[in-house]
């Protein structure tokens, strides 16, 4: 047993309550007070280093990474469409040299513009790619805050449904899903049912990674035949490249502005130019006691 001492009744004060005072309308004073609010526009409160307001928030992070993600994604997009054509113009000389010889000046431009655009494509391919999986991260946190709950997955699964070949085929959609989810505030017990825009993105997706998948695989068949079925299997997969990214910027700009409604670059500086119908001020008789000159 367990025993448990209390003071007895009475043994402690009781507190006199304080009668409410009724409301005798706004506060007076005898001349105006020299004390108010500073004669500035609203601006966020100053971040101190070292303390809780000098960490940045995930929200604050959206609006940078997405603008700066949507600008990288059309530039991919734009050089994939090129690497695309490059390999069509390719496909044409090689249907032209069955019958005819070629010109050596237009094969060997064709072939420097085919490398270079090629090696451009894949190397610039792993910007918007981490970009994109950063992306995701903080937006994942950043709806999380904003719905008070944790996010419905750890971050290794995300990483390995997002980057993990074949894995990520079906995993894919159900972590955008999930974001879409929590980005439109809906309730955590509601099965998350993916947007039209969200399908197409999949879509873009599959066909990206079937294609390929196809063309490494065909790329390794001997004969002339297969390599030129490759020429083709490369364009067709640089335009599924081109339409993934721009289908992946679209979808980052929707959630972006989901989570972000209003960007601080369209927000106008309010400033009071006039006041109309306001009482003059009561002047002041007497400079009061301690008051700075």
């Amino acid at each position: 047993m367990r025993w448990v001492a209390s003071p007895p009744p009475g043994a402690w004060p009781r507190r006199r309550a304080v009668p409410a005072e009724p409301y005798s309308g706004p506060p007076s004073y005898p001349v105006p007070p020299r004390w108010g609010f500073p004669n500035l526009v609203w601006r966020r409160p100053t971040a101190v280093p070292g303390t809780a307001s000098g960490e940045v928030r995930p929200i604050d992070r959206i609006p940078v990474l997405a603008r700066s993600l949507g600008t990288i994604l059309w530039v991919f997009a734009v050089l994939a469409v090129v690497a695309a054509g490059s390999e069509i113009w390719r496909y044409v000389l090689l249907v032209q040299s069955r019958d005819s010889a070629l010109n050596t000046s237009v094969v060997a431009c064709s072939d420097a513009v085919v490398v270079t655009a090629g090696l451009l494509t894949t190397i610039l391919s792993l910007l918007p790619a981490g970009l994109s999986v950063w992306w995701l991260l903080v937006a994942r946190h950043a709806a999380a805050d904003e719905s008070g709950d944790e996010p419905p997955r750890p971050v290794w699964q995300v990483l390995v449904g997002v980057l993990v070949p074949v894995v990520n085929l079906p995993l894919a959609l159900s972590v955008v899903v999930e974001l879409e989810h929590a980005v439109l505030r809906r309730p955590r017990d509601v099965r998350p049912k993916p947007s039209r825009l969200v399908l197409v993105w999949w879509g873009a997706w599959l066909v990206n990674w079937i294609l390929l998948a196809v063309t490494i695989v065909w790329r390794l068949r001997p004969g002339v035949q297969a390599m030129a079925d490759s020429v083709v299997l490369v364009a067709l997969t640089d335009l599924a490249a081109a339409g993934l990214a721009i289908t992946t910027g679209l979808v980052i700009r929707r959630f972006s502005d989901l989570l972000v409604p209003i960007a601080p670059e369209r927000l106008r500086t309010l400033r009071v130019l006039k006041v109309d119908g306001a009482p003059e001020p009561e002047l002041r008789t007497a400079r009061p006691v301690g008051a700075a000159r």
